[in-house]
Protein backbone atom coordinates (compact mmCIF):
# COMPACT_ATOMS: atom_id res chain seq x y z
CA UNK A 1 0.00 0.00 0.00
CA UNK A 2 1.37 2.76 -0.57
CA UNK A 3 2.63 5.67 1.26
CA UNK A 4 1.83 9.03 0.66
CA UNK A 5 1.56 12.91 3.23
CA UNK A 6 2.57 16.33 2.57
CA UNK A 7 3.56 17.37 6.41
CA UNK A 8 5.82 15.37 9.26
CA UNK A 9 4.40 12.16 10.22
CA UNK A 10 2.93 13.47 13.71
CA UNK A 11 3.72 11.51 17.13
CA UNK A 12 0.06 11.04 18.15
CA UNK A 13 0.34 9.36 22.18
CA UNK A 14 -3.34 7.51 22.25
CA UNK A 15 -4.01 8.09 25.46
CA UNK A 16 -3.67 11.86 24.72
CA UNK A 17 -5.88 11.90 21.36
CA UNK A 18 -9.23 13.26 21.10
CA UNK A 19 -11.64 13.98 17.52
CA UNK A 20 -13.08 17.40 17.79
CA UNK A 21 -16.58 18.02 16.42
CA UNK A 22 -17.82 21.24 15.56
CA UNK A 23 -21.50 21.11 15.59
CA UNK A 24 -24.01 23.56 15.19
CA UNK A 25 -25.35 23.10 18.48
CA UNK A 26 -21.78 22.26 20.30
CA UNK A 27 -18.65 21.16 20.46
CA UNK A 28 -18.02 17.90 21.40
CA UNK A 29 -14.38 16.27 22.10
CA UNK A 30 -14.09 12.26 21.93
CA UNK A 31 -11.55 10.03 23.08
CA UNK A 32 -9.87 7.00 20.83
CA UNK A 33 -11.97 5.01 23.11
CA UNK A 34 -15.46 6.50 22.74
CA UNK A 35 -14.84 5.83 18.99
CA UNK A 36 -14.53 2.46 19.74
CA UNK A 37 -16.77 1.87 22.29
CA UNK A 38 -20.14 4.18 21.72
CA UNK A 39 -20.81 3.48 18.17
CA UNK A 40 -21.63 1.14 15.50
CA UNK A 41 -19.07 -0.70 14.07
CA UNK A 42 -19.21 -0.19 10.23
CA UNK A 43 -16.83 -0.76 8.00
CA UNK A 44 -15.92 -0.11 3.66
CA UNK A 45 -13.63 -1.86 1.44
CA UNK A 46 -12.13 0.83 -0.57
CA UNK A 47 -9.58 2.35 -2.86
CA UNK A 48 -7.36 5.25 -1.93
CA UNK A 49 -5.32 6.71 -4.87
CA UNK A 50 -3.05 9.71 -5.21
CA UNK A 51 -4.42 12.35 -8.12
CA UNK A 52 -0.64 12.11 -9.09
CA UNK A 53 -0.79 8.02 -9.81
CA UNK A 54 0.78 7.47 -12.88
CA UNK A 55 2.06 10.96 -13.36
CA UNK A 56 5.40 9.32 -14.82
CA UNK A 57 3.41 9.02 -17.78
CA UNK A 58 2.75 12.73 -17.86
CA UNK A 59 6.41 13.32 -17.75
CA UNK A 60 7.23 12.00 -20.96
CA UNK A 61 5.11 14.37 -22.51
CA UNK A 62 6.27 17.39 -20.84
CA UNK A 63 7.95 18.28 -17.56
CA UNK A 64 5.16 18.26 -14.43
CA UNK A 65 5.69 19.12 -10.79
CA UNK A 66 4.84 16.17 -8.48
CA UNK A 67 6.28 12.90 -7.49
CA UNK A 68 7.09 10.89 -10.58
CA UNK A 69 4.75 7.89 -9.40
CA UNK A 70 4.46 4.97 -11.67
CA UNK A 71 1.02 2.67 -11.52
CA UNK A 72 1.71 2.35 -7.47
CA UNK A 73 0.00 5.00 -6.40
CA UNK A 74 -3.25 3.33 -5.33
CA UNK A 75 -4.46 0.97 -2.68
CA UNK A 76 -7.25 -1.18 -2.04
CA UNK A 77 -8.10 -1.73 2.09
CA UNK A 78 -10.95 -2.52 4.41
CA UNK A 79 -11.15 0.35 6.78
CA UNK A 80 -13.37 0.21 10.18
CA UNK A 81 -14.69 2.35 12.43
CA UNK A 82 -17.62 4.48 12.80
CA UNK A 83 -19.65 5.88 9.73
CA UNK A 84 -20.37 9.59 9.72
CA UNK A 85 -24.04 9.37 9.80
CA UNK A 86 -24.34 7.20 12.43
CA UNK A 87 -21.87 9.96 14.46
CA UNK A 88 -23.51 12.43 13.48
CA UNK A 89 -26.66 10.98 14.42
CA UNK A 90 -25.65 10.33 17.89
CA UNK A 91 -25.59 14.07 18.27
CA UNK A 92 -28.95 14.57 16.89
CA UNK A 93 -26.98 15.79 13.42
CA UNK A 94 -29.13 15.29 10.52
CA UNK A 95 -26.70 15.61 7.10
CA UNK A 96 -29.80 16.23 5.23
CA UNK A 97 -30.49 19.40 7.14
CA UNK A 98 -27.32 21.17 8.23
CA UNK A 99 -26.18 24.31 7.37
CA UNK A 100 -23.44 24.95 5.04
CA UNK A 101 -21.84 24.09 1.65
CA UNK A 102 -18.89 21.46 2.80
CA UNK A 103 -17.75 19.27 5.39
CA UNK A 104 -14.60 19.72 6.35
CA UNK A 105 -11.44 17.54 8.00
CA UNK A 106 -8.69 18.30 9.65
CA UNK A 107 -5.40 16.45 10.86
CA UNK A 108 -2.75 16.87 13.43
CA UNK A 109 0.05 16.98 10.61
CA UNK A 110 0.96 21.11 10.88
CA UNK A 111 2.92 23.41 8.83
CA UNK A 112 5.41 25.28 10.16
CA UNK A 113 3.23 28.22 11.23
CA UNK A 114 1.01 25.31 12.91
CA UNK A 115 -1.41 25.39 10.52
CA UNK A 116 -2.97 21.90 10.02
CA UNK A 117 -3.64 19.96 6.91
CA UNK A 118 -7.28 19.86 5.84
CA UNK A 119 -9.53 19.38 3.19
CA UNK A 120 -12.95 19.20 2.56
CA UNK A 121 -15.63 17.88 0.54
CA UNK A 122 -19.15 19.22 -0.72
CA UNK A 123 -21.96 18.51 1.97
CA UNK A 124 -23.82 17.18 -1.21
CA UNK A 125 -21.19 14.91 -1.71
CA UNK A 126 -21.79 13.81 1.50
CA UNK A 127 -24.92 13.07 1.88
CA UNK A 128 -24.71 10.56 -0.90
CA UNK A 129 -22.11 9.10 0.91
CA UNK A 130 -23.15 9.42 4.15
CA UNK A 131 -23.20 5.79 5.39
CA UNK A 132 -20.28 5.11 3.49
CA UNK A 133 -17.84 7.75 4.91
CA UNK A 134 -15.94 6.03 7.50
CA UNK A 135 -13.96 7.80 10.56
CA UNK A 136 -12.02 4.98 10.68
CA UNK A 137 -9.35 3.18 13.02
CA UNK A 138 -8.87 -0.20 11.75
CA UNK A 139 -7.22 -1.04 8.03
CA UNK A 140 -7.43 -4.61 6.87
CA UNK A 141 -8.87 -5.36 10.89
CA UNK A 142 -5.78 -3.98 12.58
CA UNK A 143 -4.83 -0.64 13.92
CA UNK A 144 -4.36 1.95 11.05
CA UNK A 145 -0.67 1.78 10.51
CA UNK A 146 1.31 4.92 11.28
CA UNK A 147 1.88 6.09 7.65
CA UNK A 148 -1.96 5.90 6.89
CA UNK A 149 -3.10 8.02 9.88
CA UNK A 150 -3.21 6.14 13.49
CA UNK A 151 -4.76 6.29 15.04
CA UNK A 152 -7.63 7.91 13.24
CA UNK A 153 -8.55 8.98 9.68
CA UNK A 154 -11.47 9.84 7.26
CA UNK A 155 -12.05 7.62 4.21
CA UNK A 156 -14.60 8.65 1.80
CA UNK A 157 -14.76 6.23 -1.02
CA UNK A 158 -14.57 7.40 -4.64
CA UNK A 159 -12.71 10.12 -3.84
CA UNK A 160 -9.21 11.45 -4.35
CA UNK A 161 -6.68 10.18 -1.30
CA UNK A 162 -5.92 14.52 -0.98
CA UNK A 163 -9.34 14.41 0.97
CA UNK A 164 -9.10 11.36 3.19
CA UNK A 165 -7.02 13.06 6.05
CA UNK A 166 -5.07 11.62 8.05
CA UNK A 167 -4.16 11.78 11.82
CA UNK A 168 -7.85 13.14 11.82
CA UNK A 169 -8.54 15.73 14.50
CA UNK A 170 -11.44 18.28 13.69
CA UNK A 171 -14.27 17.59 12.10
CA UNK A 172 -16.93 20.82 10.98
CA UNK A 173 -19.24 22.00 8.77
CA UNK A 174 -18.65 25.65 6.71
CA UNK A 175 -20.12 27.59 4.01
CA UNK A 176 -16.45 27.52 2.44
CA UNK A 177 -14.08 24.70 1.13
CA UNK A 178 -11.28 24.18 3.20
CA UNK A 179 -8.40 27.33 3.47
CA UNK A 180 -5.56 23.97 3.30
CA UNK A 181 -3.05 25.01 0.64
CA UNK A 182 -3.89 21.65 -1.01
CA UNK A 183 -7.63 21.60 -1.14
CA UNK A 184 -7.54 25.91 -3.00
CA UNK A 185 -4.15 25.47 -4.67
CA UNK A 186 -3.49 22.47 -5.54
CA UNK A 187 -5.05 18.86 -6.94
CA UNK A 188 -6.77 21.02 -9.04
CA UNK A 189 -7.40 20.18 -13.31
CA UNK A 190 -6.54 21.92 -16.05
CA UNK A 191 -6.42 21.70 -19.73
CA UNK A 192 -3.25 21.13 -21.36
CA UNK A 193 -2.23 24.98 -22.68
CA UNK A 194 -2.08 25.61 -19.13
CA UNK A 195 1.32 26.13 -17.74
CA UNK A 196 2.73 27.75 -13.96
CA UNK A 197 2.97 30.85 -16.64
CA UNK A 198 -0.82 31.25 -16.55
CA UNK A 199 -2.50 29.39 -14.18
CA UNK A 200 -5.17 30.70 -11.52
CA UNK A 201 -6.19 27.77 -9.30
CA UNK A 202 -8.97 29.85 -8.37
CA UNK A 203 -11.09 28.95 -11.51
CA UNK A 204 -10.91 25.51 -11.37
CA UNK A 205 -12.77 23.07 -9.29
CA UNK A 206 -11.09 20.71 -6.25
CA UNK A 207 -10.12 17.05 -7.70
CA UNK A 208 -13.04 14.74 -6.02
CA UNK A 209 -14.26 11.64 -7.68
CA UNK A 210 -11.62 10.55 -9.95
CA UNK A 211 -11.50 9.25 -13.47
CA UNK A 212 -11.61 5.49 -14.80
CA UNK A 213 -8.06 3.88 -14.72
CA UNK A 214 -6.72 0.27 -15.02
CA UNK A 215 -2.67 -0.55 -15.26
CA UNK A 216 -0.97 -3.74 -16.24
CA UNK A 217 1.07 -5.03 -13.63
CA UNK A 218 2.32 -8.41 -14.72
CA UNK A 219 4.42 -8.91 -16.96
CA UNK A 220 6.22 -5.90 -15.93
CA UNK A 221 7.73 -3.46 -18.41
CA UNK A 222 10.75 -5.17 -20.26
CA UNK A 223 9.45 -8.37 -19.79
CA UNK A 224 11.08 -11.35 -22.02
CA UNK A 225 8.91 -13.99 -23.13
CA UNK A 226 9.65 -17.68 -23.78
CA UNK A 227 11.32 -17.59 -27.36
CA UNK A 228 8.52 -18.75 -29.74
CA UNK A 229 5.31 -18.18 -27.00
CA UNK A 230 1.98 -17.78 -29.09
CA UNK A 231 0.57 -15.65 -26.43
CA UNK A 232 0.88 -13.84 -22.55
CA UNK A 233 -1.02 -14.07 -19.94
CA UNK A 234 -1.58 -10.23 -18.50
CA UNK A 235 -2.78 -9.07 -14.86
CA UNK A 236 -3.67 -6.14 -13.36
CA UNK A 237 -6.22 -3.41 -11.88
CA UNK A 238 -9.26 -1.18 -12.69
CA UNK A 239 -10.98 1.18 -10.84
CA UNK A 240 -13.13 4.48 -11.45
CA UNK A 241 -14.22 7.13 -8.95
CA UNK A 242 -17.77 7.73 -7.46
CA UNK A 243 -18.47 4.34 -7.28
CA UNK A 244 -18.55 3.50 -10.33
CA UNK A 245 -18.08 -0.35 -10.94
CA UNK A 246 -15.86 -1.82 -13.70
CA UNK A 247 -18.00 -3.51 -16.69
CA UNK A 248 -15.02 -4.55 -19.15
CA UNK A 249 -11.10 -4.28 -19.42
CA UNK A 250 -9.96 -4.45 -23.00
CA UNK A 251 -6.43 -5.81 -23.78
CA UNK A 252 -3.68 -5.59 -26.58
CA UNK A 253 -1.10 -7.16 -27.42
CA UNK A 254 -0.47 -5.94 -30.76
CA UNK A 255 -0.30 -2.26 -29.98
CA UNK A 256 -3.77 -1.04 -30.08
CA UNK A 257 -4.72 -2.55 -33.50
CA UNK A 258 -6.84 -5.57 -32.02
CA UNK A 259 -8.50 -6.15 -28.45
CA UNK A 260 -9.31 -8.72 -26.08
CA UNK A 261 -11.95 -8.95 -23.08
CA UNK A 262 -10.23 -9.53 -19.79
CA UNK A 263 -11.64 -11.59 -17.18
CA UNK A 264 -12.36 -9.90 -14.26
CA UNK A 265 -12.50 -10.76 -10.61
CA UNK A 266 -15.38 -9.89 -8.53
CA UNK A 267 -14.92 -7.11 -5.84
CA UNK A 268 -17.96 -8.34 -3.97
CA UNK A 269 -19.89 -4.70 -4.76
CA UNK A 270 -22.72 -3.60 -6.51
CA UNK A 271 -21.74 -1.62 -9.88
CA UNK A 272 -23.35 1.44 -8.86
CA UNK A 273 -21.43 1.61 -4.98
CA UNK A 274 -18.16 -0.51 -5.89
CA UNK A 275 -15.52 1.11 -4.40
CA UNK A 276 -12.72 -1.33 -4.10
CA UNK A 277 -10.46 -2.07 -6.94
CA UNK A 278 -11.19 -4.86 -9.83
CA UNK A 279 -8.67 -7.35 -10.47
CA UNK A 280 -8.69 -8.60 -13.94
CA UNK A 281 -6.91 -11.45 -16.39
CA UNK A 282 -6.70 -11.95 -19.90
CA UNK A 283 -5.06 -14.52 -21.87
CA UNK A 284 -3.98 -12.47 -25.24
CA UNK A 285 -2.55 -14.00 -28.31
CA UNK A 286 0.89 -12.64 -29.74
CA UNK A 287 1.10 -11.21 -32.92
CA UNK A 288 4.03 -13.42 -35.25
CA UNK A 289 6.82 -12.46 -36.71
CA UNK A 290 8.29 -9.58 -34.31
CA UNK A 291 10.58 -9.90 -31.74
CA UNK A 292 8.93 -6.96 -29.60
CA UNK A 293 5.63 -6.06 -28.72
CA UNK A 294 3.97 -3.07 -26.79
CA UNK A 295 0.56 -4.11 -24.35
CA UNK A 296 -2.05 -1.79 -23.64
CA UNK A 297 -4.79 -1.83 -21.34
CA UNK A 298 -7.71 0.37 -21.01
CA UNK A 299 -11.07 -0.03 -18.80
CA UNK A 300 -14.92 1.02 -19.15
CA UNK A 301 -16.86 1.74 -16.14
CA UNK A 302 -20.55 1.71 -15.37
CA UNK A 303 -20.91 4.65 -17.29
CA UNK A 304 -19.31 3.66 -19.97
CA UNK A 305 -16.95 6.15 -19.14
CA UNK A 306 -13.62 4.97 -20.73
CA UNK A 307 -9.86 5.63 -20.43
CA UNK A 308 -8.78 8.40 -22.91
CA UNK A 309 -6.07 6.63 -25.79
CA UNK A 310 -3.02 9.07 -25.37
CA UNK A 311 -1.63 11.59 -22.49
CA UNK A 312 -0.96 14.58 -24.77
CA UNK A 313 -4.59 15.38 -24.50
CA UNK A 314 -5.15 15.51 -20.92
CA UNK A 315 -1.04 16.58 -19.87
CA UNK A 316 -1.94 19.38 -16.89
CA UNK A 317 0.62 20.88 -15.15
CA UNK A 318 0.54 18.74 -12.03
CA UNK A 319 0.11 15.31 -13.59
CA UNK A 320 -2.61 14.85 -12.11
CA UNK A 321 -5.40 12.70 -13.64
CA UNK A 322 -2.88 10.60 -15.68
CA UNK A 323 -5.65 8.35 -16.76
CA UNK A 324 -4.78 7.32 -20.72
CA UNK A 325 -4.26 3.76 -21.85
CA UNK A 326 -1.77 2.24 -20.41
CA UNK A 327 0.95 0.65 -22.40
Amino acid sequence: FFIRNHLPVPCINLKDYSLDLQLPSSNVSLSFEDLQNKFKKSSVTAVTQCAGNRRSEMVLIKPVKGLNWGISAIGNAKWTGVALEELLKHYDVDIETVRGKYIVFEGLDKQEDGSPYGASIPLELARILKNDIIIAYEMNNVQIPRDHGYPVRVIVPGVVGARQVKWLKKIYFSSEESTSHWQRNDYKGFNSSIDWHNVNFDKSVAISQLPVTSAICDPVEGAELEEDAEEVTVKGYAWSGGGRGIIRVDVSADGGQTWHEAQLKPNGQTPYKSYAWTLWEADVPLPRGINKTTLICKAVDISYNVQPDSVEGIWNLRGCLSNAWHR
